[in-house]
């Protein structure tokens, strides 16, 4: 028995159940739905827009994902959310304080400048303003703690996976990016040549071609974002490792 659904929200939990069931669950990505819904959304049209897109020929479709491969997504997710967030602090504290003359300048490398001023006894900031002041810190140390803890996790979860330990013998790898492929990439066998997994992952232009002519654009942006900007960071690093120049990245 074939079930085939949108990949949207919940799809993978309840693609879990229906293999639970003994079907075989193919998901399709939103995106090649889309042009078979007509004019308006519900239910009936969705299925039927589902339906459509299933029984094109050419139609590519993607497995559910485990419980384990949500899991460390989540991991990933949170992190980027908390690494989001530091920033965000950091500057709303330096902009406060701006207003009452404390002026620092941007980056966690200048924080201490706050701190020490919030904590010290020699500045004018009013009592208030370091009262909140503190809460801010404490904030971002929280983070940082956080963000520290998430790293382990994501270090030791990378030396366990046999996929994720040979993914790392590849030029400029590092174990976050290995592990991010296998917790947010498909089966590898499913891509039928590297350009395939080049497109997935962004790497490739954007077509503008017509008349028989190739004209190809800018890097384009659809891709997994998750793992997308780890692997362009590794294929940098391995043409600079390629090109001779490992002394510069060491130093820089």
């Amino acid at each position: 028995m074939h079930d085939r659904h949108g990949g949207v929200a919940t799809a993978y939990g309840w693609g879990r159940e229906f293999e639970k069931l003994g079907c075989d669950v193919r998901l399709i990505p939103p995106v090649y739905v889309k042009p078979f819904v007509k004019r308006q959304k519900n239910d009936a049209t969705d299925a039927e827009a589902i339906l459509e897109a299933a029984l094109r020929p050419t139609m590519r479709f993607f497995a559910v994902k485990t419980e384990d491969q949500q899991a460390r997504a989540m991991l990933f997710r949170t992190r980027q959310m908390f690494v989001g967030q530091r920033p965000q602090m950091i500057n709303a504290l330096r902009g406060h304080l701006a207003e009452h003359g404390l002026v620092a300048a941007r980056g966690p490398a200048h924080l201490k400048r706050l701190a020490d001023a919030i904590a010290g006894d020699d500045t004018a900031l009013h009592a208030e303003v370091r009262d909140l002041g503190r809460m801010y810190l404490g904030q971002i140390e929280g983070l940082n703690t956080r963000v520290a803890e998430l790293d382990a996790k994501m270090r030791c979860a990378a030396k366990k996976a046999d996929l994720v330990r040979r993914t790392q013998t590849m030029p400029g790898v590092v174990p976050v990016t290995a592990l991010a492929i296998e917790t947010f990439a498909r089966d590898l066998a499913t891509f039928r040549r590297g350009c395939d997994f080049a497109a997935w992952l962004g790497l490739v232009p954007k077509q503008h071609s017509t008349g028989g002519k190739a004209r190809l654009g800018k890097t384009s942006k659809m891709r997994q974002r998750d793992s997308g900007h780890s692997w362009s960071l590794a294929l940098w690093l391995s043409s600079r490792l390629s090109s001779g120049l490992t002394h510069r990245i060491m130093a820089g």
